[in-house]
């Protein structure tokens, strides 16, 4: 018989259960709250737990195969060449900006065992973009492949910024290291001194005043959300049927497909993590095609497939997904926006041997949040699920900033060790976020009766595109710099792989003509691609606003859908 959802936390976390996941009480940044007993004191610590793999396979990548020793070879390589070559001390930031490779990986651990910072650019980013994270960021050396290098290699000259490249596709400049001439292999393990407390990583996320912000974690936090998403997999084994497909044993070893960027948290934290430091088998894709996953999930009997669901959309759609073998698929889904109903639908009926699965998580909260999967999810495919401990989550009024009752709506709140300090250099932005170790989510919601969580909508302006968070002042600061731009109001539109699409409604300076061509031509190498509108509505007189003067969008996302706004789309 399944435990109750109480009995199920009380045998995993309670003192004397015998689980490694038990909690005990302390103050963390002057906060009390639940933190693990047994949790190593930093990540640097848990990442050399990846040399008692030896020659088991950790990393795939397009036919190169890394085992736990030869990627902690390359570790301690980096290490001494970060601390000898670069002067790269305890608190500097390192910054990695580079598709997904095993360098990146290898960059990563390295960077956090000798107690520096990793900055994590986005791939994606412009050379303004990337201008600005080096300044904000305060970086001393970037690690990156060849497009990312180029990108950044005016910046980094006028900064000082050191430059080592991995993969170089053509000679390099004087100025530029090679990954193959710095790093050598086996030089022996460098460890910091580190405290649970100090600052581990740095992942920027966007902002709401045109600039993305550095949330920084603790080595804390990052090791809590780790053992978090172990305890939560074990409380739902618990709670649920003994033959639950996804969460019963299986015939294969558990080894993940890496689908999502390792710049974002869900990549770094939950995948990449979790797989180093439990002796897990990892495949990387440089790039998102679902043609190429299926042969890779047959071939390599993949169990987890975890990124947003515009991937399980793409995977379980395809026209060739009949044709592989899946049957090794244990749990498909992941977090990064609401999974139509009908997609889980799909997921449950197509992926034999297991089930779907959803994560709310944030970069703030290091990817940990409410989770579903099972009958739990199938039951209820619009919820995110329950929390585990020891985060704890509530809805608060907005205003009165008090917890409301069940099924009462209200701003999203979450709490616990796995959160982020703070942003990097920006405590009112961190005031705003966090109050008295609180979470503001942004999202609005409820928490029905059972403790399920139902996100209705976000209280911030942000649009999630496939996964991406596009704030919608962000790009909206963008088109008003074009001088013929009278008003622009940036909107989410539903679009059915994406989630949703970015819509923009204009009205140009009077008597100047302005087309959606120009828009895009202008939006070109300004901001990242995904960011730039796919929908323009011109329209000739002043754009909706209510009493307060503030856009409806709300109307605008209606006058879209319903045919009395005629965007130009591409």
């Amino acid at each position: 018989m399944p435990l109750s959802w109480i009995d199920a936390q009380k045998a995993v976390f309670d003192p004397g259960s015998g689980t490694p996941f038990e909690l005990t009480k302390t103050q963390v940044r002057g906060v009390p709250m639940e933190v693990f007993k047994g949790a190593p004191p930093n990540l640097a610590l848990a990442l050399q737990s990846a040399r008692g793999h030896g020659d088991a396979t950790f990393l795939i990548y397009e036919g190169e195969r890394y085992s736990f020793s030869r990627v902690m070879d390359e570790v301690d390589g980096l290490c001494h060449a970060l601390v000898h070559d670069y002067g790269v001390k305890k608190g500097d930031r390192v910054a990695v900006a580079m598709r997904n490779y095993p360098e990146w990986i290898i960059s990563f651990a390295a960077i956090v065992s000798i107690g520096a910072i990793n900055v994590s650019f986005n791939a994606w980013w412009t050379e303004d973009e990337m201008d600005f994270a080096l300044k904000d960021s305060g970086a001393t050396v970037l690690i990156g492949d060849q497009q990312r290098i180029d990108t950044a290699h005016h910046a980094c000259r006028e900064l000082g910024v050191r430059m080592l490249v991995a993969r170089p596709e053509r000679e390099v400049g004087p100025d530029i290291d090679e990954w193959s001439s710095v790093v050598k292999p086996g030089m022996g393990a460098i460890v910091a001194d580190i405290g649970p407390d100090d600052d581990c990583t740095i992942l920027y996320t966007s902002g709401t005043t045109g600039r993305p912000k550095g949330a920084v974690s603790t080595h804390r936090a990052v090791v809590s959300s780790l053992l978090a998403f172990s305890a939560r997999s074990q409380v739902l084994a618990l709670a649920s049927d003994p033959d639950e497909k996804m969460l019963a044993a299986g015939p294969h070893p558990t080894s993940f497909i890496l689908i999502v960027p390792l710049f974002h948290v869900t990549g770094c934290v939950p995948v990449m993590l979790s797989c180093f430091v439990a002796g897990l088998k990892l495949v990387i894709m440089y790039k998102w095609d679902a043609g190429k996953a299926l042969p890779i999930i047959e071939g390599e009997r993949i169990t987890n497939f975890v990124g947003v669901p515009t991937q399980s959309w793409d995977l379980v759609n395809h026209p060739d997904f009949d044709k592989f073998d899946t049957s090794s698929l244990k749990a498909v889904g992941g977090g990064g926006a609401p999974a139509p109903a009908t997609l889980v639908d799909k997921v449950a009926k197509s992926i034999r041997g297991g089930g779907p699965q959803l994560g709310y998580g944030m970069t703030e909260t290091n990817a940990f949040g409410p989770g579903n999967a099972g009958k739990f999810y199938t039951s209820r495919p619009t919820s995110t699920g329950r929390s585990t401990r020891p985060m704890q989550l509530a809805v608060w009024d907005p205003v009165t900033k008090k917890p409301l009752g069940a099924n009462e709506y209200g701003e999203i709140m979450m709490s616990g060790p796995m959160l982020i300090r703070g942003y990097w250099n920006r405590p009112d932005a961190t005031a705003e976020t966090i109050e008295d170790g609180w979470l503001h989510t942004g999202d609005g919601g409820y928490i029905d009766d059972d403790g399920f969580l139902f996100i209705k909508d976000r209280i911030k302006d942000m649009i999630l595109r496939g996964g991406e968070n596009v704030f919608c002042t962000e790009v909206e600061g963008s088109i008003y710099e074009h001088p013929a731009v009278h008003e622009a109001a940036v909107f989410g539109v539903p679009h059915e792989r994406l989630g949703e699409e970015v819509a923009v409604a204009i009205k140009p300076n009077d008597g100047v003509p302005f087309t959606a061509e120009d828009l895009w031509k202008f939006l070109d190498g300004k901001i990242s691609s995904f960011k730039v509108p796919n929908h323009v509505v011109i329209i000739n007189e002043p754009l909706p606003r209510n009493a307060a003067g503030k856009f409806l969008k709300t109307a605008l996302r209606d006058g879209v859908a319903n045919g009395t706004l005629r965007p130009t789309s591409r």
